[in-house]
């Protein structure tokens, strides 16, 4: 269980590497510098590559249990006449 903790925390660190160099890669998509931009864009294939694998390594997530529904019961209001 320490293990896939482990990966999962990797995973964490990998996916927030590529949040990182996104935003990086449209900041100079924005500022025209193309060459910078593809050589970000390399780097964000690398890593998306790295996330991949990592993610067939890890164990599927069991779905969050479904929760059940409450019963809500609505009053009538009375109707009050006015005189």
């Amino acid at each position: 269980m320490v293990e896939v903790e482990a990966q999962r925390a990797r995973l964490a660190v990998v996916e927030r590497e590529l949040a990182e160099l996104a935003a990086h890669h449209d900041q100079a998509m924005s500022a025209f510098k193309f060459d910078e931009a593809r050589a970000v864009q390399q780097r964000i294939a690398a890593l998306e590559c790295k996330r991949a694998k990592l993610v067939e390594t890890l164990p599927a997530e069991a779905p969050p249990p479904r929760a059940t529904p409450v019963p809500v019961m609505i009053r009538r209001r009375l109707a009050r006449c006015r005189r």
